[in-house]
């Protein structure tokens, strides 16, 4: 990961944090936290056409901001 560019205020430090609990979850357990999405109130879980993700981000990182 050493030639990787990183988001402003990551580096590769910070990625093995949010990525190492997820390399060792066994099926179950990914099935699990499936399901946990699923069932959280205040979540929506929608599919977007890749094509526009660029633009969802843009607006959930400007109502972020507000």
């Amino acid at each position: 990961m050493s030639d990787q560019k990183f988001p402003p205020g990551w580096d590769e430090a910070r990625i093995r944090r949010v990525l190492d609990p997820y390399e060792d979850q066994t099926e179950d357990e990914q099935a699990d936290e499936i399901e946990a999405a699923l069932q959280a109130e205040g979540v929506t879980l929608m599919a977007v056409p890749t094509a526009l993700v660029p633009e969802v981000r843009a607006l959930l990182a400007e109502k972020q901001g507000a």
